[in-house]
């Protein structure tokens, strides 16, 4: 067993997903594990989620909340959904259980893989599971600002915009004032 966090960001990149990631050791550092789970995770032990392994990520990418632009990881908004500590209980080829202490998820966890980049996230049957929950739809905004991807994405696209007006009316204020005769 060791000692860990979790984190789940909500991603608006090409498809809007989310991506789970688990705090592990490897060789002399520490990385985020990471899987894209489409449909996000589920507190119903009858639920399987469908989670698909991407890189590892370092451990300041938990905490991003933003909009990435033109990134080589998916652009799009970002918002952490849900995060706390986490405990590894088992970690090896082609499984994982942990327990979670989030604000949202709380409970064991396990992930299991059913082919080369196939895996599935279940809920264990324990005192924190809800039969017949949705927390995704439940609870959609971020444990850290209150948000949603939708809210962030916004503010990113009326800052851009507000951006581009500034960098216009500069522009014109430029082209008058060198006007040949001015």
């Amino acid at each position: 067993m060791s000692a860990s966090r979790f984190v789940v960001q909500l991603h608006d990149a090409t498809t809007l997903h989310y991506d789970l990631r688990i705090e592990v050791g490897v060789g002399l550092g520490r990385v985020l594990r990471s899987w894209a789970v489409p449909k996000g995770p589920s507190l119903d032990p009858r639920v399987r989620r469908l989670a698909v392994p991407v890189e590892d990520h370092d451990l300041a990418a938990g905490d991003f909340e933003g909009v990435h632009e033109g990134q080589s990881r998916g652009s799009g908004a970002v918002i952490i959904w849900d995060e706390g500590p986490a405990e590894i209980l088992r970690d090896e080829p082609g499984h994982m259980a942990f327990t979670a202490a989030g604000h949202k998820l709380d409970g064991g966890f396990a992930l299991t893989r059913t082919g080369e980049r196939r895996w599935i996230l279940v809920k264990v049957r324990d005192d924190q599971a809800r039969e017949g929950s949705d927390i995704v739809a439940e609870r959609p905004r971020s444990v850290r600002t209150g948000r949603t991807w939708q809210d962030l994405a916004a503010a990113a696209a009326d800052a851009a915009a507000a951006d581009a007006a500034a960098a216009d009316a500069a522009a014109a204020d430029a082209a008058a004032t060198h006007r040949p005769g001015a």
